[in-house]
């Protein structure tokens, strides 16, 4: 091992430095006229605008787009600005239906990209349609990896659309505040994409001139252009946000004698504070009392046909900035931290956060994540103290970091789980690198006390990829956990492993004359080792053919053999089971999504072969249907039957989720969410109206309801309504 990391350390020191980006900066246009927000760019300032030329991403990559597309940049003291005019030969084809902030749809949309760190890895996202939406995004980790893609982040700036017969305009003005950069006397350098999207012609122009040669490259902050700014500084108002709550809630519950249920009745009144302040101009400190979240929108109900847990991502939007800095991956969805640990038990009940305290950004060369959270007692529960400490840095060279992490999680009675860890991304050569976590975990509760043993106690991971979609990619994998290993902040599937896994693919873009943009050829297949006598637990293999056409559809077929050694049975109802034993079997999966040309889109996967001792099939369909302006309806079913037919048992469950968009305008909406859950015989509605006076103002009424199906074949009887909940919540922003 010792030689191995010395011959790295040479390697990248080496050639680190070759991978420094070398084009000179473009300087925008600084302007002292005043801009009229009305999307037109008609103002003089706009006469010495930056100017920007786009070239098509997709379909035929590096021609002029289909459309002229003229875009410019400017700034003043306070805002950074954008314009783009649009223009399109058919107005009459121009999508803009989507009204909802931060929905997608398919729509026409322009997208500008910052890099405000210069950092070659995180960026945030502004984007707009015809109808003048907002949508805000934070990308991390070079758009690679889980969860890297945070659409649930959300802040402060405006845009301004027109449409004519020329085609739809657009205007952006980004407060400073809202940014977070580092500067050097005033000169501050981010990096800087854009993209522009046709949908009835499936078509993305983008600059600079990305190159589609890897899985969402015009997103990446590694491609994008320099800019410069100077004489900017950095503007740290405070964001005082108070809300109100109040509401009703009835609960079933049941009687002393546990032979009849009735319903409990409460009343809900809350009051909270959120005050958000710049430290630096790239430090932010969040401060939270008495946090509630009652306009978050339901979790999707999953199927679990494994012996793991569920893993469901976090909504809530205290947690939302720069989260990508609070990632710790350490294989699969196993993590160091998950914020769904604070305020949520793992059954989902909310727990009251009585305060807490946040500060993310930039100090110098480091990227800086703390978070410290105090929850109140529940039920049997008692309160307990979150903390998190996260650091990294770049190394070696512009698209390397290095860093570590350390959370604690401490009881009022007592118990405690401690956990800290080392993580590193290294670019090697060109589109080559290797990224490791690792991680050691210390706890005591009632009845376990674990000293300082990393061997046992201890987690670390591996990965060698190119991150490149032509050509031949590769992917090796290596995990290895401790018996012990327990992140009391964190989220994991399996302990006391081995895991070893290698990806092998060929991408071919066969060219302007053929329907496919792409098409990948992948081999790979992973294995789970037991610590204990090395025996395989898991082993996956298998080849798969994936590909994206022109017309925006895309689409996979695979084939995979799967064994399984149960040590343990493990359930899937109450009457269904799978025995503990050695276990072969095989099955092949294929999937289709219709493009977004369409205003009806329909996405299906369907599974079929051997399960453990028996067999499966399922099916999963994913239709969407834009019916006007103000109506959307966007569904998913699901449907697994499972047959041990040697056994006589038979599992059959359903899966469905109808949501209802109905907005009125892009300030006054309405989500009407249902789902049916054949699994727990639920139906769950959640219903969110929402009035946006302006950023930061919002009334919210909020509807929560769970119905049982399956009332009266248990005992005693279930009633129809399980839980209900009605709630008003109104929260203001005052800016000082």
């Amino acid at each position: 091992m010792k030689y191995f990391l010395s011959f790295l350390i040479f390697f990248l020191m080496t050639h680190g430095n070759v991978l420094a980006h070398n084009e000179d900066p473009i300087p925008i246009a600084r302007t002292t006229e005043p801009i009229i927000l009305d999307g037109l760019s008609d103002e003089p300032a706009w006469e010495n605008a930056t100017r920007f030329e786009m070239v098509m991403y997709e379909p035929y990559f590096g021609i002029p787009p289909s459309e002229e597309t003229e875009v410019l940049a400017l700034y003043d003291d306070d805002y950074l600005y954008f314009a783009a005019r649009l223009y399109d030969s058919d107005p009459d084809g121009i999508r803009g239906n989507v009204l909802f902030r931060d929905a997608f749809g398919s729509d026409d949309y322009f997208e500008v990209m910052l890099d405000t760190f210069n950092d070659n890895e995180s960026s945030m996202i502004f984007s707009t349609n015809p109808a003048g939406i907002r949508r805000d995004a934070t990308i991390s980790r070079d758009a690679t990896g889980p969860a890297w893609l945070n659409i649930d982040f959300d802040t402060f700036w405006d845009v301004e659309v027109t449409v004519n017969e020329d085609g739809w305009f657009v205007e952006m003005r980004i407060p400073f505040s809202s940014l977070r950069f580092t500067d050097d006397d005033g000169r501050v350098v981010m990096g800087l994409s854009m993209n522009r999207i046709i949908v009835r012609k499936s078509e993305r122009a983008v600059y600079p001139a990305i190159e589609p040669n890897t899985d969402f490259a015009y997103l990446k902050p590694s491609r994008m252009q320099k800019i410069v700014l100077e004489g900017v500084e950095s503007q740290r108002p405070v964001y005082i946000r108070p809300y109100l709550l109040g509401g009703l809630e009835r609960m079933a519950v049941l009687n002393d004698d546990r032979n009849e249920y009735g319903h409990e009745h409460n009343r809900m009144g809350e009051a909270g504070l959120d005050v958000k302040y710049g430290l630096t101009n790239n430090l932010t400190l969040d401060v939270t009392l008495n946090t509630d979240f009652a306009q978050v929108e339901a979790d999707d109900q999953q199927v679990n046909l494994t012996r793991f847990s569920l893993f469901f991502p976090e909504k809530r939007q205290f947690f939302q900035e720069r989260a990508g800095l609070f990632e710790f991956n350490t294989g699969g969805r196993s993590r160091l931290f998950h914020s769904r640990r604070i305020g949520l038990t793992e059954q989902g009940e909310m727990v009251r956060i009585l305060g807490g305290a946040r500060i993310v950004g930039r100090a110098g060369p480091w990227d800086i994540g703390f978070l410290n959270m105090q929850t109140d007692e529940h039920n049997d529960l008692a309160t307990e103290n979150f903390g998190v400490l996260r650091l990294r840095r770049q190394v070696m060279n512009p698209y390397s970091y290095a860093g570590g992490m350390a959370t604690s999680r401490i009881g009022a009675d007592g118990q405690y789980n401690l956990a800290y860890g080392l993580d590193g991304t290294f670019r090697l050569y060109g589109d080559d690198y290797f990224t490791f976590q690792w991680a050691h975990t210390l706890d005591e509760s009632d009845d376990i006390e674990r000293g300082w043993n990393p061997s046992e106690s201890g987690r670390f991971s591996g990965i060698f990829e190119r991150r490149l979609r032509d050509g031949i990619g590769y992917r090796t994998d290596f995990v290895w956990s401790g018996p012990d290993y327990n992140p009391g902040m964190g989220f994991i599937q399996r302990a006391d492993f081995t895991q070893v896994g290698q990806e092998i693919s060929y991408t071919r873009r066969p060219g302007d004359d053929s329907s496919f943009i792409y098409q990948t050829f992948l081999l790979s297949g992973e294995a789970f080792y037991r610590n204990e006598d090395w025996t395989a637990e898991t082993i996956e293999f298998g080849p798969a053919w994936s590909f994206m056409l022109k017309t925006g559809a895309f689409g996979n077929i695979g084939f995979q053999m799967v064994h399984e050694d149960l040590l343990f049975p493990f359930s899937l109802d109450e009457d269904v089971f799978i025995p503990e034993g050695d276990y072969t079997f095989y099955k092949a999966t294929a999937g289709y999504t219709m493009s977004r040309a369409g205003f009806f889109r329909l996405g299906a996967n369907a599974e079929a072969g051997t399960f453990f001792d028996g067999v499966r099939y399922s099916l999963s369909l994913r239709p969407s249907w834009t019916l006007s302006r103000h109506l959307e309806i966007e569904g998913s079913y699901t449907y697994n039957h499972v047959n041990f037919s040697d056994r006589g048992q038979q599992f059959d469950s359903h899966l469905a989720r109808v949501r209802f968009g109905i907005p009125f305008n892009t300030q006054v909406s309405t989500n009407i969410f249902v789902q049916y859950n054949s699994v727990i015989d639920a139906f769950i509605t959640n219903a969110r109206f929402r009035y946006n006076f302006r950023e930061g103002n919002d009334l919210w009424i909020v509807y929560n309801e769970e119905l049982n199906t399956n009332r009266l074949d248990i005992l005693p009887e279930m009633p129809r309504s399980q839980f209900r909940t009605f709630m008003i919540k109104y929260t203001y922003t005052l800016i000082i």
